[in-house]
């Protein structure tokens, strides 16, 4: 059997930045250890495989997997699945609907004139959030000293639009680009907190929001770093707005991201909060095509 992939840099301004995606098309025939096995042969941070949907309603059943597991939601592999299958297949229109395992992700592509580049993903779950390790642990987890910690917008924060993470505010590049996962600690919260993967985040005040520069390490996905986390960025713009002092807002996130291991990215978050109340939160960044193929499985 051979399923037609595409491989596309989601997040990416230029060819060869952003984080890649594999994206494998018409996969029903496929069961979830043969997906599996796929996702380690690509071994990239997550692979998206494409069925058909149990709504018709719907555009697609969409299932993802890291190299060592299946995930109920990601950002940069469904905006690299819905630019895709524009570039594949003739669609209905531009705004589509996937079924996942955390709900329904909706996407709307983003177009210069007929041309896909990109999408934005409304987050299918609301904020929710945990409490998280302290700070002196988490310290250990990465690397660093507890006053490279900044704890006046939040402490160490475990929160989740559909996939969770840690989020720790640095307080400058220099310490954003020194913390390294030291597992025997970060075991530690990991057995303490079910801590998977730690989102840093440096921030600049902007006018409406916020702009940030992050990385995402998770040591156990296989991949260890993340160049680029739509999932992560949809969370962490919800609960920067929610802890926005203002009742009525609508937060814009800018986030630089993967700038430390060679593949800028660019994404963008944005959230509407009325009466104090957030809304899902809405990711999107542009996508390069990066290639295609057949993939041949018994």
């Amino acid at each position: 059997m051979q399923l037609c992939y595409a491989i596309v840099d989601v997040f990416a301004e230029a060819p060869l930045q952003g984080n890649p995606a594999a994206i494998v098309f018409d996969a029903d025939a496929l069961d979830g250890a043969r997906m599996q096995a796929i996702a380690r042969e690509f071994n990239l941070s997550e692979t998206a495989f494409i069925l058909k949907p149990q709504d018709a309603a719907h555009t697609a059943h969409v299932r993802i997997f890291t190299p060592r597991s299946e995930v109920p939601f990601a950002g940069h592999p469904n905006i690299g699945a819905a630019f895709a299958l524009a570039n594949d297949r003739p669609l209905r229109g531009d705004d589509l609907v996937f079924e996942e395992s955390a709900g329904l992700v909706r996407l709307q592509l983003e177009r210069v004139g007929e041309r896909a580049i990109g999408a934005s993903l409304t987050a299918p779950q609301t904020l929710s959030t945990q409490e998280a390790p302290s700070v002196a642990a988490v310290a250990a987890a990465l690397g660093l000293r507890a006053s490279d910690i900044v704890t006046s917008t939040h402490p160490p924060i475990t929160a989740s639009v559909g996939l969770e993470f840690m989020f720790v505010e640095v307080s400058d590049v220099a310490a954003l680009g020194k913390a390294r996962a030291h597992l025997p600690a970060f075991d530690l919260i990991r057995g303490s907190h079910g801590i998977e993967g730690v989102h840093l985040y440096v921030k600049w005040p902007a006018a409406e929001g916020a702009h940030i520069q992050a990385r995402n390490l998770s040591p156990y996905d296989g991949i260890g770093e993340d160049p680029a986390t739509g999932s992560a960025t949809a969370s962490l713009t919800a609960l920067l707005a929610q802890l926005d002092p203002r009742s009525d807002c609508d937060f814009r996130l800018k986030a630089r991201q993967g700038v430390e291991i060679g593949r800028a990215s660019l994404l963008n978050g944005l959230v509407s909060k009325r009466n104090g109340r957030v809304a899902p939160s809405v990711v999107s960044g542009h996508c390069v095509a990066a290639m295609q193929g057949l993939l041949t499985v018994s």
